[in-house]
C-alpha cells in the first residue's frame, strides 16, 4: 500500500446472529444508563478509589503464551510471548475502558492471541486510571515504553495497538513519538478509538441513538478527569486534532453502532490527506470494541489483525 492509500472494507450488509444477540445483551443490561449519567460515573470512579478492581491477567489462557511481568517503570507491564520463545516482533497493547475502568479478560486474551499468532512479545501497561492517572503522564510513559522496544529491535519490528480510550492513549503515542524522536512505527492498530474527546462531531447525534453501550454525558465527565491539566484539544487528549503528516501505517477497526465511528471515519480520511497509508475495516451494525467480542465479525478482525502484523516482516 503506498502512503496516502486508504483501503476501506466494508462488512457484509447484516450483522451476524451473534452480533446482534451481544447488542441486545449490552442494551438490556442497563450498561449505557451507567454512561448516561455524569453522576454516576464519578461514583463509579470514588468507589474503585476505595476497592480497586483487578488487573491479574487469566489464569487460564486460549492460547499457549508465557507471561512476564516487570515493575521497574514504577507500573505492572507484562510481556506477553509465545511459548516456543520465537519472536519476531515486538509490541505494545493498551487496553481501553473510559480511562476509568481496568483490563478484563477479553482484553487480555486479544493480547495474548496477537502475541502467539503474529510470533510477537506483548506489552501490556498497567497504567494508573483517572483521576490518579492524567493523559500527559500516562502518554509520557507509553512513549518511553514504546521508545526502549524501538532502541532495542528498531522502529520496522515495532508496533502500537489499543481499544478505545487505549486508542486514544495509542494513537497519542505514535503521535509523541514522531513528534519528540522522529520514530515512525511499523503500524499502529486501533480498535474502536476514541480520537476527539470533544465528543462535537455532528454526527454522534445520530449514532449516538444506534448504540446501545456508550453515552456522550458520562464520558464527558471521565474525560474531564482524564485530561488533567491539558486543554482537550491537546493532541495527547484528542489525537484527531493534531498534525498527522509522517505517521506510519494505521489499521482501524470500527462498527457503524458505535459513537467513536464517526471520527474513526474522519481519522481515515484525514490520514489520507496526510500521506498516510491506512487500513480500515468497518463493519456495519456493529458495536463498540466488537473485536473483542465474539461472533464471525470479532474473529475475523482478530484474524485481520495477526495478518497486518505478520505482514510487517
Amino acid at each position: 500500500m503506498k502512503a496516502g492509500q486508504t483501503t476501506t472494507r466494508e462488512s457484509r450488509p447484516m450483522p451476524s446472529i451473534t452480533a446482534k444477540l451481544i447488542a441486545f445483551y449490552i442494551e438490556k443490561s442497563g450498561r449505557k444508563a451507567g454512561f448516561s449519567d455524569p453522576d454516576l460515573v464519578r461514583a463509579k470512579v470514588a468507589e474503585r478509589l476505595i476497592r480497586p478492581t483487578s488487573f491479574s491477567p487469566p489464569s487460564r489462557w486460549r492460547d499457549p503464551v508465557d507471561v512476564s511481568v516487570d515493575y521497574s517503570s514504577g507500573w505492572p507491564v507484562y510481556r506477553l510471548a509465545p511459548t516456543d520463545g520465537d519472536v519476531k516482533r515486538e509490541g505494545v497493547y493498551v487496553h481501553g475502558g473510559a480511562w476509568i475502568n481496568e483490563i478484563v479478560a477479553p482484553q487480555w486474551q486479544l493480547a495474548a492471541e496477537v502475541a502467539v499468532k503474529s510470533k510477537a512479545a506483548v506489552y501490556v501497561p498497567i497504567y494508573p486510571l483517572a483521576p490518579l492517572g492524567t493523559a500527559e503522564p500516562v502518554v509520557d510513559q507509553v512513549s518511553r515504553l514504546v521508545g526502549g522496544i524501538v532502541d532495542r529491535i528498531g522502529s520496522e519490528r515495532t508496533f502500537i495497538m489499543g481499544d478505545s480510550a487505549g486508542g486514544q492513549i495509542s494513537l497519542s503515542t505514535a503521535l509523541h513519538l514522531l513528534r519528540t524522536r522522529n520514530e515512525t512505527l511499523a503500524r499502529t492498530i486501533l480498535i474502536s478509538p476514541a480520537l476527539d474527546l470533544r465528543l462535537n462531531n455532528p454526527a454522534l447525534d445520530r449514532v449516538e441513538k444506534l448504540d446501545p453501550w456508550l453515552a456522550r454525558r458520562g464520558l464527558t465527565a471521565a474525560i474531564e478527569m482524564w485530561r488533567g491539566g491539558l486543554k482537550v484539544d491537546d493532541p495527547k487528549v484528542s489525537p484527531l486534532l493534531a498534525d498527522l503528516a509522517g505517521l506510519g501505517p494505521l489499521t482501524l477497526f470500527s462498527g457503524s453502532h458505535d459513537i467513536t465511528n464517526p471520527d474513526t471515519d474522519l481519522l481515515a480520511a484525514k490520514a489520507k490527506t496526510s500521506g498516510v497509508q491506512v487500513q480500515y475495516y468497518r463493519e456495519e451494525g456493529l458495536i463498540h470494541v466488537y473485536p473483542l467480542l465474539l461472533g464471525p465479525e470479532a474473529k475475523r478482525a482478530r484474524q485481520q489483525i495477526v495478518e497486518t502484523l505478520n505482514s510487517m516482516g
